[in-house]
């Protein structure tokens, strides 16, 4: 395809070219987040700042490390992992926030996923809907780990994907509130954590690419915790989870440098 940068060395949307990049990235979505997760780095460099997506590369363990982020949902995030991937990356860890669903999730619990329920839009042009939204299993073990490493409350299960926020939390004002309602139900008898906003689209683009991806989150709160009534506060900061990610990205260092 035609490359639309005004550089033809970097790509069109996220303004990075090969080299400048680790194969290990950390995805979050809010742009403001990248500077916070980079101080995690060695001698991090900003290498982009382009729309909503800012990277910066550093190193780990002296590989290099590099965090990109994504704007809000599955559209920008796919863009971002495509991109990324033609700069050499192969391994990407989301970093965000989600709303619990299940009552046992809480505000300030880690949520990582092992697998996203393809309620979006993006995936449906890389793959059929019958096709799994999975997280990669070595990315999904690192995680968990660093969560047991630092004695973080955390679950690991499927999460939703959604493209609109207020279809969530305002279903009964919607059109299509019926189906938002039914299917909210659904998944919440199936026993599904939280609810979110990337992972669907980064887990099915990932297998598409051949690459690895996977997912941790900070719980703000929990609306089903909210109507029955029971302790449900709003945490806000998301140190937590940049610290699991930053961890499981060292851990994946260490086993895949033990398998080289």
């Amino acid at each position: 395809m035609k490359n639309y940068s005004k550089d033809p060395d970097r790509q069109y949307h996220i303004q990075v070219a090969k080299g400048e990049v680790g194969r290990y990235v950390i995805m979050p979505g809010d742009p403001k987040r990248c500077v916070k997760i980079a101080q995690y780095l060695d001698n991090p460099v900003l290498i982009a700042d382009n729309r909503e997506f800012i990277t910066y590369t550093g190193t780990l363990d002296e590989v290099k490390v590099s965090v990109t982020s994504t704007g809000i949902g599955g559209p920008s995030a796919s863009i971002a992992m495509e991109e990324l991937y033609r700069c050499g990356a192969d391994t990407f860890v989301r970093i965000g926030t989600c709303g619990g669903m299940k009552t046992d999730v809480k505000s300030g619990d880690i949520v990582i996923a092992t697998g996203a329920i393809r309620m979006e839009g993006t995936s449906k042009e890389y793959a059929p809907i019958e096709f799994p939204a999975v997280a990669d299993l070595d990315v999904t073990n690192a995680l968990v780990a660093a969560a047991k490493q630092k004695n973080y409350t955390h679950h690991t299960g499927v999460v939703q994907c959604k493209d609109a926020f207020y279809g969530q939390h305002e279903p009964e004002k919607m059109p299509a509130g019926y189906e938002l309602i039914n299917k909210w139900n659904a998944w919440r008898m199936l026993g599904c954590l939280a609810s979110e906003m990337e992972s669907a689209a980064l887990f099915v683009v990932a297998a598409k690419l051949g690459v690895r991806a996977g997912s941790c989150f900070l719980v703000v709160a929990n609306q089903e915790r909210e109507k029955l009534g029971l302790e449900n506060p709003v945490v806000r900061d998301t140190d937590m989870a940049v610290q699991v990610a930053v961890s499981a990205v060292r851990n994946l260092i260490r086993e895949d440098c033990a398998g080289e």
